[in-house]
């Protein structure tokens, strides 16, 4: 058999000291099945303590995140994680909860999950909540779920089509279609907004939600909701928001003032819990009056000064998660809305509209804005004028890496040729926007001068240019034992 190799691997060197056995020693197979023991040492690298922590120091410094850098990626709302909710998430009475203790050994907990759902239900103006659903997209789901139980219980089983605008988010059709549905899209105007008259053209007997997203993934405000609020429910169906913007509206607009039924919450796109990553999330839904018999279970009711997980609900579409959520992030996004209070949270969207207006009076002389309104929290340009010197949006984006900046979204939404999608948020200082948009000029005239300089962007990272779809499929992130140096996957040439 061929010798592993480690690079920093030497025989003999240890990054630890174990004390001599003070205890009789015992063969390994009268502690362990036969079949469970190795054969042979594992193959480990012997590397010093040092080496050990300069490795995993220095992965971590490869690593981009919202603590060393601007995240300006449109609709993810990248928001910088106040470390005092961490804080709080790790007090010991917090950390060390069991999801199996009994309910009177976590009534603090329980008693901060009611009065989370009770704020959210103030800043939504809606009238239930469930904090189960683990992510936004779960949220949706269990939304549609929602939806689908409250047709079928007024005996209209024939609603089986979900409208779409075009703009959506691609979890918007995914949901629908897991639940059963029939998606069918709503095309834009030219104002960037939903198409009325399309709107009304395919409302009827058959249609069980409208599922909108407001603002709009272009940052548009849909000015004319309580009129798309009034069609549809008086075709009978549901209206639905995506919650993914939220952080344009909180503390100035509530959904349920505006008609909506149904709305997932992102906690880190809106109040500030951690971003991804593979971890926990939370995507709370709130509904109307319409919706709230068919809320998950269990449910946190209140009994006298106590509180207790309630699972009579006849009509409920049952747990959605295991055990009642990822508490964790609840106990985040709490201790950001108590913090700011009312007064911060109007505070928030109005710093985010504030942010994403004034970067792009910046670059809007530069890069495209296909529809001229006034956005919210973000907004989309196009770099499809740098075509002509046989630069593409990628290209932009990557080289934005050279200048210390993470890329925005880019070819979202899609129904605008060559998109960059930018939302720099509310935390983020006057300075650092005017960085970021000296950036974006800077690669604007580099296009026009040096665009083989962009067409063969990044240069100055620790992985050049990857094909991006090989890369998604074929991941390399662990070492493998076969050799130094792997090779990356390459981009094709343009």
């Amino acid at each position: 058999m061929e010798p592993l190799i480690f690079e920093k691997s030497q025989p003999g060197r240890r990054a630890f000291s174990l004390p001599p056995l003070d205890v009789p020693e015992q063969p390994l197979d009268e502690l362990l099945p036969a079949h469970l023991l190795r054969h042979q040492p594992a193959l480990l690298p012997e590397v010093s303590e040092p080496e050990l922590l300069r490795h995993y120091v220095r992965l971590s410094q490869l690593n981009y995140s919202v603590d060393t850098g601007f995240y300006p990626l449109g609709s993810c709302t990248m928001k910088y994680n106040p470390k005092l909710n961490e804080r709080v998430a790790a007090l010991e009475g917090f950390r060390h909860a069991h999801p199996l203790q009994p309910e009177e050994t976590v009534q603090g907990l329980l008693q901060l999950m009611d009065e989370l759902a009770e704020a959210l239900k103030s800043i939504t103006g809606l009238a239930a909540v469930s904090l189960q659903p683990a992510a936004g997209a779960h949220g949706e789901l269990t939304g549609i779920l929602m939806i689908r139980a409250y047709h079928l219980d007024r005996g209209e089983a024939q609603r089986r089509k979900i409208l779409i605008p075009d703009s959506a988010h691609g979890t918007n059709p995914a949901s629908a279609a897991m639940v059963g549905f029939e998606v069918v899209t709503i095309r834009s105007n030219s104002a960037g907004r939903i198409d009325l008259g399309e709107l009304e053209r395919h409302l009827g007997d058959d249609v069980a939600a409208l599922m909108l997203t407001n603002p709009n993934t272009l940052g548009i405000f849909e000015r004319d909701i309580l009129t798309i609020e009034r069609l549809v429910h008086q075709a009978g169906a549901l209206l639905y928001m995506d919650g993914a913007n939220l952080n344009a509206l909180i503390g100035l607009v509530r959904p349920g003032d505006m008609g909506v039924d149904c709305l997932h919450v992102n906690l880190h796109k809106t109040f500030s819990t951690p971003h991804g990553g593979g971890g926990p999330g939370a995507g709370p839904v709130c509904v109307s009056d319409r919706l709230a018999p068919y809320l998950p279970v269990p449910r946190i009711v209140r009994r006298g000064e106590r509180y207790a997980l309630d699972w009579d609900a006849p009509k409920s579409i049952g747990r959605v998660h295991s055990f009642f959520g990822n508490v964790g992030m609840f106990i985040r996004a709490y201790a950001y809305i108590r913090m700011l209070g009312a007064d911060g949270i109007q505070r928030v969207s109005r710093d985010a509209i504030l942010n994403a207006n004034y970067l792009l009076s910046r670059i809007r002389h530069v890069y495209q804005q296909p529809y001229p309104e006034t956005p919210m929290h973000e907004f989309v340009v196009s770099a499809a004028a740098f075509k002509r010197f046989g630069v593409r949006t990628m290209d932009i984006a990557k080289r934005l890496l050279d200048y210390g900046f993470h890329a925005p979204t880019v070819y979202f939404p899609l129904i605008v040729p060559e998109a960059l999608l930018i939302e720099p948020t509310e935390t983020e200082t006057k300075q650092t926007l005017d960085a970021f948009a000296d950036a974006l000029l800077s690669i604007a005239r580099e296009a026009e001068t040096e665009p083989e300089l962009l067409r063969s962007a990044p240069h100055r990272t620790p992985v050049r240019r990857l094909n991006d779809a090989l890369a998604a499929r074929l991941l390399n992130v662990a070492w493998n034992g076969q050799a130094k140096h792997e090779t990356v996957p390459s981009a094709p040439s343009s």
